[in-house]
């Protein structure tokens, strides 16, 4: 897991505190889905890259962002996760080929490799390649959510 810590907002933490909890966070809410769609976006192309061309599945059909409800009730800070979605369970036998957004239970052995197999990561560099513009739209989307809310308050 990779974790980033915000500095230098001082001025947009404080017009966030004068906003309502339940503002603050929709507006956060919105902004950390904006910031983690660039690094899926970069995820998926990155994925292409390694794709195996002569089958059906793509892994890169398969990259999502999810916001995680369960951390967010237990700690009560927002987390959006970017990932490879699979199916739960055993792997099927033959490992069957079930054409487009089929199951890629095999990317993590792509992304970290195997004994016998080089790696070919495609979500670390999205996340290494890409975090300064991902802040960015963070930042951008906060201060237009904040803007937003002050102006209806």
């Amino acid at each position: 897991m990779v974790e980033f810590e915000l500095k230098g907002l001082d001025e947009l933490r404080k017009s966030l505190k004068r906003l309502p909890a339940k503002m603050q966070k929709k507006g956060l809410k919105s902004a950390l889905g904006k910031a983690a769609r660039v690094i899926r976006n970069a995820a998926k192309q990155n994925a292409l890259r390694v794709d195996d061309p002569d089958t059906g599945r793509r892994i890169a059909d398969n990259i999502v962002q999810r916001v995680r409800g369960r951390h967010t009730r237990r700690t009560g800070d927002l987390m959006v996760s970017v990932g490879v979605a699979t199916e739960r369970g055993r792997i099927p036998k033959g490992n069957p080929d079930d054409g487009a957004k089929g199951n890629t239970p095999h990317w993590h052995l792509i992304e970290l490799g195997t004994e016998k197999m080089q790696a070919q990561p495609f979500l670390r560099p999205a996340v290494e390649g890409d975090a300064e513009s991902s802040f960015d739209v963070f930042a951008e989307e906060v201060d237009r959510q904040v803007q937003k809310a002050l102006a209806e308050k």
